[in-house]
């Protein structure tokens, strides 16, 4: 079939969705799979307090070993709710934590200006997808779309050594999400 053919099928509408700058295209193409195809499951665990679930984090990557200098996703899968101001309020004070006064508070404010703009409230089944980019920074994702790209390189090793750092707060987490645990 030729491309002219198959173009005088398409209905009208289509054609006007693409001259307004629209698409037609799935959520799915949104997805942090479509940039990460050939990922696979390093590992996967639960972080739980006082004994309340809180996420199931599951790390994917195309390297296997997993090379954290590699493109990645880190899915946070929730079964409680969770504000998007507690998310970045807890993830700033782990940045904090383990960076040892390394960041100035111009930038802290800046990284949690980011982080209210990228991240959402939460309800029990949400998920929220971080993916490492090298050199780049890191975009998140919700199940549905795309919620931002953050283009700053030292936030984003900042932002995934919450999880991955050997100083987590969890290291049973991060060993499991490492592949090297129960």
């Amino acid at each position: 079939m030729s491309s002219s053919s198959c173009c005088k099928r398409r209905n009208p509408l289509w054609w006007l969705l693409l001259l307004c700058g629209l698409s037609l295209m799935p959520a799915a193409a949104n997805s942090w799979r479509t940039d990460l195809p050939a990922a696979t499951l390093v590992g996967s665990g639960e972080l739980s307090w006082l004994g309340f679930r809180i996420y199931t984090a599951r790390l994917w990557s195309e390297q296997k070993p997993f090379a954290p200098d590699k493109p990645f996703a880190l899915e946070l899968t929730y079964h409680r709710s969770i504000s998007r101001s507690r998310f970045v309020d807890t993830s700033l004070a782990e940045i904090r934590r383990l960076s040892a006064n390394r960041y100035s508070p111009e930038q802290l404010k800046r990284w949690e200006e980011e982080m209210q703009r990228a991240f959402i409230d939460v309800e029990a089944g949400d998920q929220l997808i971080g993916m490492y980019l090298p050199g780049i920074g890191c975009r998140f994702y919700s199940r549905q779309q795309v919620l931002a790209e953050i283009r700053d390189p030292t936030f984003a090793n900042a932002f995934f050594a919450i999880w991955l750092d050997e100083r987590t707060k969890d290291s049973r987490l991060r060993a499991q999400l490492l592949g090297q645990g129960p």
